[in-house]
């Protein structure tokens, strides 16, 4: 099966991904990472009103397999949590890109905001080199 990568969406290299909508992000990880995690058992997201830094850890995504850091593609504010994801965190799979998403953050600055973040054919690009 091929997974798909939105053109909407930016991707960071540790398969976070995030779709801007005036000053709002909406942030998840990719189809890459859910596949990769396999069976996903628990979520850890940061409270509203938490500040999130590009390049700090915001929370942790757990499988059967591993325990994955969530890294922020953007810096902002926590505004919305998808508490349905912290409630049944298997259910990321179904639509990783659509209602899997896990925080709404709104963003410091941004026009400048997605600077690090690739396009999905960059996306693509890497993680065919990483299957």
């Amino acid at each position: 099966m091929e997974l798909e990568y939105p053109e909407d969406l930016r991707y960071l290299e540790t398969h976070e991904y995030v779709r801007l909508e005036g000053e709002i992000a909406t942030l998840g990880i990719s189809a890459f990472a859910v596949d990769q995690l396999g069976d996903i058992v628990f979520l850890e997201l940061p409270e509203l009103g938490e500040a999130l830094e590009v390049g700090s850890s915001f929370g942790t995504i757990e499988s059967v397999k591993a325990v994955e850091d969530l890294y922020p593609p953007v810096s902002g504010t926590v505004v919305d949590r998808n508490q349905a994801m912290i409630d049944s965190p298997e259910l990321i799979a179904d639509d990783p890109h659509g209602e899997g998403w896990l925080l709404k953050v709104r963003v410091e600055n941004p026009d400048t905001a997605l600077a690090d973040t690739l396009s999905a054919s960059e996306y693509r690009t890497q993680v065919a080199g990483e299957s």
